[in-house]
């Protein structure tokens, strides 16, 4: 406890020590070319003795004829004394993973032909090598347990044929034919005598490869699988183990339940998998699963929180199994000690925890930690004594304005259930100010708000707005993820239902608190989010104005052209040929007529998740009765924008459209 409360004291005395390095000489109000400058971390990983840790830094490049996210890797101490850059350049370099003996890093990078390919960098000097010049994209890898191979999954490359097609203008297609799939092959890291390297595939058989884990003693790989890399076939998801020498390949688990993420104990006897329900529904959930190699019925671990445990790995003596999920607006980190079947919390909640990892030796942890008001940072931590060390200052150099106030608020929705989420109020608030309030609904809808830096990249400048003066409401209703599994399914044929009151009850807590001005109201989200504002508008009037982000209105035309059509069958119990009133109940574009609130609808035009087909049905049926409303189309975008300038001009719009209809915060005071 007096570790806790050191630690609590610290991160405080940090965070404020932070916020005053900056103020000085800092820019007065956010602005959305701001937020996109502040940097997004990932992969800390820790070297096998625990002294050095690399991680990534993605930064924005914007020029006239350039807008892009480049990727660099770092290199620090663990005792976050030193860092500094190792790759450089135009082109991105990513997924960087220590040899078994430490003195190399490999990573992938497209910086040639704009194919990601692998490279090998010495750390005693020199430039990174290429190990690999394909045609098709690696999309993982990971070191044998000697350093003397890698395996990697690559995506099935085109033929010759295809490639003549594509020139000669002969390139049609045949619809959920010709799957490209990613096959996993293994590499020599030293070349053969004739100089070269040649890879050899390992999986020929009609799945697709997902993630992979070496045997410590080097001889075989165990490997998720599914029936293609499509998103709908996640739930086909089953085990299988290659033999290296032999290349047989022999399937180890394929209930009809998901098995993934497989993951080798260290005496290499045993192994751990995440198991979802059987049979595997959308609103996800799952257990932590040993197998013994040598075979017999696995043993289920304890259930966790959530029961979404995502595999950090193993303890060095194969003792427990460390996992993290979401836990309210959170994260938590757990240990399984396995021979008790016990969870144990290993640290408390009060930041995000990102991108979890254990070094090899089953010794440190990595992580990317932020909080409402501290942007992201790479840390590093002992296994067992958590106290994290700051090993990256990606963000030091951000002259950060004042932000507004995040706080964890509760709320009785109108059956008694508890809804919690997060209200960031305007910068310098002062009790007693009514102010426009924008209420700000997550995708998923298994989504969650978490306690995220609100300076950050994204379409929505939650900073921003603060610096304007708008309060913005960011719940987790029902269907969310943070909250057990009971509560992420209490949504279940009830999209716009009880998850509507949940959010219509949380507008009401912030008006009764005295912060919302009830005639200053507005609702924005994207994906599921999307779906709520849609629906919102078409079952209340007390918005003055909505922005639709990637919005699912219709779930009839959605099941039809999403490449996830059992998504909606799952959530409301079977297709809409046979639940026709039922789609027509919730879906916003059969409750269109009579909208009156203004609504931006907002859409990439690459979106395959909610086709942007979606946008235009609701956009037109607005237009025709009249409504105020505009369309932005985002060019090349998936579903969630991925070029800054693209993010800025999402962002600036919904800037521009809640100013029109709610007024400035600060001059309505």
């Amino acid at each position: 406890m007096n570790f806790l409360k050191k630690f609590v004291t610290a991160t405080l005395f940090s965070a404020l020590s932070f916020a005053a390095a900056f103020a000085q000489n800092a820019p007065t109000a956010w602005t959305p070319e701001m937020q996109i400058k502040v940097k997004a971390l990932g992969a800390p990983r820790i070297s096998p003795d625990g002294k050095r840790v690399v991680y990534t830094v993605v930064n924005e490049v914007m020029a006239a004829d350039k807008s892009e996210f480049v990727t660099q890797i770092y290199l620090a101490t663990t005792d976050g004394k030193d860092s500094y850059q190792i790759t450089f350049g135009d082109k991105s370099s990513t997924n960087p993973k220590w040899s078994p003996d430490g003195n190399r890093i490999a990573f992938t990078s497209n910086r040639k032909d704009n194919k990601n390919n692998l490279y090998l960098l010495r750390l005693n000097g020199g430039e990174a090598e290429p190990l690999t010049d394909l045609k098709s994209n690696i999309n993982d890898f990971d070191w044998s347990p000697d350093g003397r191979s890698i395996a990697y999954t690559m995506t099935d490359p085109k033929t010759e044929d295809e490639e003549k097609a594509d020139k000669g203008k002969n390139d049609f297609r045949w619809v959920d034919e010709n799957v490209k799939m990613h096959r996993l092959y293994v590499i020599p890291v030293a070349k053969d005598t004739n100089g070269k390297r040649e890879s050899r595939k390992l999986t020929t058989g009609n799945f697709t490869v997902s993630s992979f884990d070496w045997s410590p003693d080097g001889k075989q790989i165990v490997f998720a699988h599914g029936k293609t890399p499509v998103a709908n076939d996640w739930t086909t998801s089953d085990i299988s183990i290659v033999e290296m020498a032999s290349g047989k390949v022999t399937v180890f688990a394929n209930t009809p339940a998901a098995e993934t993420s497989p993951t080798f104990s260290p005496d290499g006897k045993s192994i751990a998998m995440l198991v979802s329900d059987n049979p595997p529904r959308w609103a996800q959930s799952g257990v932590v699963q040993i197998f013994s190699v040598a075979g017999g019925a696995p043993k289920s671990l304890a259930a966790s929180y959530d029961g979404q445990p995502n595999i950090a790995g193993w303890s060095a003596d194969g003792k427990r199994i460390y996992f993290s999920e979401a836990k309210g607006t959170g994260t938590q980190i757990y240990a399984i000690d396995i021979a008790a079947n016990k969870i144990k919390e290993i640290k408390t909640t009060g930041a995000v925890y990102q991108s979890i990892n254990i070094n090899r030796n089953g010794t440190m942890f990595g992580f990317v930690m932020q909080t409402p008001v501290r942007p992201p940072e790479a840390f590093v931590s002992r296994v067992d004594n958590f106290a994290p060390v700051q090993v990256s200052r990606a963000n030091a150099d951000l002259r950060m304005p004042s932000l507004g106030k995040t706080e964890v608020i509760k709320w009785r929705s109108t059956d008694g259930k508890e809804i919690e989420g997060l209200l960031t109020y305007p910068v310098n608030y002062q009790a007693g100010q009514k102010v426009p309030l924008i209420l700000n609904v997550h995708g998923g809808p298994a989504g969650v708000f978490q306690q995220t830096f609100i300076g950050g990249r994204g379409v929505y400048p939650l900073a921003t707005f603060a610096s304007r003066g708008y309060a913005i409401l960011r719940p987790n209703p029902r269907g969310s993820s943070g909250y057990g599994t009971e509560f992420r399914r209490a949504n279940i044929k009830d999209w716009g239902g009880a998850d509507y009151q949940d959010l219509m009850k949380g507008v009401d807590k912030v008006v009764e608190m005295g912060v919302a001005d009830p005639n200053r109201l507005g609702v924005m989200g994207w994906s599921y989010g999307g779906f709520m504002t849609s629906w919102i508008v078409t079952q209340t009037h007390r918005f003055k104005a909505a922005s639709a982000g990637a919005p699912v209105t219709n779930l009839m035309s959605f099941t039809g052209t999403a490449d996830i059509p059992s998504f909606i069958p799952d959530y409301f119990g079977g297709q809409f040929w046979e639940n026709i009133e039922v789609y027509q109940k919730h879906s916003p574009m059969f409750n269109v007529k009579g909208v009156r609130t203004p609504t931006m609808i907002q859409h990439g035009d690459a979106d395959i998740r909610v086709p942007i087909s979606q946008g235009f049905e609701f956009y037109n049926a607005l237009k025709a009765q009249g409504v105020p409303t505009r369309m932005i189309v985002l060019p090349r975008q998936p579903h969630g924008p991925n070029e800054p300038k693209m993010q800025i001009a999402a962002m600036q719009a919904n800037l521009d459209w809640f100013e029109k209809y709610l007024g400035s915060g600060k001059n309505n005071e």
